[in-house]
């Protein structure tokens, strides 16, 4: 299903550019399909996972994670993604069916949507504690407040564009992005050549809407510029969640509470807030968790 969905890690100038370019339709079609979101949430969604998987493209170690979470006050009140350095991408949002008006350009609100807050991002590299950065949101638009979190956080001076167009019966028609970043060395001929690309670039999606692919996106922006593809990664939609996680889940509420559970005499039903994937558990199990519980 997400055969078409890739990104590509790029070097250029003799490494003062580096770069991520994705297209990623398909996987963010799997995050609206599994929590049935409505086309703003949708569009916030999916470009806070598509920044996630630029942002995990970046990670060394095969169990290495970056997780973004918005908590706002705007109707979706936040979202939650975590994605790998293996292209695998998870999230949800707080509230799936926000429907409000467009834009003064007539396209979806995702500023209005999300509204003020913060945005933080959690870095797990394997070490004793996780990396974490936290900004009050620029906009809600999510690209560019990630531009922000890079140069505050990172001081990485970056561009960061991320889209997703949908169809009119609610289906993802485009969804990709991109993060360029100027490391230490680059000049300000470098720099300028770039801002007037960007410039005059039209919307990622509507490249994507186009037939471009994200090569094509990259030869726009840094023709001349000696860009050359380090590694080509298929990206996708994948949740972890298993009935041995649900099982651990219920077993951190402790045994007084498993205790009220089993008193119900109901089957209980637990949710992956990930992907809606749900784990039922009878109550000769749920005694058996108990038990489990009361050993420790």
């Amino acid at each position: 299903m997400f055969e078409n969905d890739h990104i590509l890690r790029v070097t250029a100038m003799s490494g003062m550019i580096r770069a991520f370019f994705i297209s990623d339709r398909d996987t963010v079609e799997a995050l609206r399909r599994a929590h049935n979101t409505s086309p703003v949430v949708t569009a916030a969604l999916g470009r806070l996972a598509t920044g996630a998987l630029l942002m995990g493209a970046d990670l060394k170690g095969e169990q290495d994670t970056v997780t973004l979470r918005i908590e706002s006050e705007g109707p979706v009140r936040g979202m939650t993604v975590v994605a790998d350095s293996k292209g695998d991408v998870k999230g949800y949002p707080m509230e799936n069916l926000v429907l409000i008006p467009a834009n003064s350009q007539g396209k979806l609100d995702v500023g209005g949507a999300v509204g003020a807050g913060t945005l933080s991002v959690i870095k797990d590299l394997g070490l004793r504690e996780p990396y974490t950065g936290q900004i009050p949101l620029v906009s809600g638009e999510i690209a560019e407040d990630l531009t922000y979190y890079f140069a505050a956080s990172e001081q990485i001076p970056s561009s960061v564009a991320l889209g997703v167009l949908m169809n009119k019966e609610n289906t993802v028609r485009q969804a990709g992005g991109f993060i360029i970043q100027l490391m230490p060395g680059a000049d300000e001929e470098v720099l300028s050549r770039l801002e007037e690309r960007l410039a005059s670039m039209k919307s990622v999606t509507s490249c994507l809407d186009e037939g471009m692919g994200p090569e094509d996106i990259m030869n726009l922006l840094l023709s001349d510029m000696e860009p050359e593809i380090n590694s080509r990664q298929q990206v996708r939609f994948h949740c972890d969640c298993s009935r041995e996680r649900m099982e651990r889940a219920i077993l951190s509420i402790g045994k007084k509470d498993i205790k009220s559970l089993i008193d119900e005499g109901q089957p209980v039903e637990a949710v992956c807030h990930f992907c809606n994937s749900k784990y039922r558990f009878e109550v000769a199990e749920l005694r058996e968790l108990w038990l489990r519980a009361a050993e420790r």
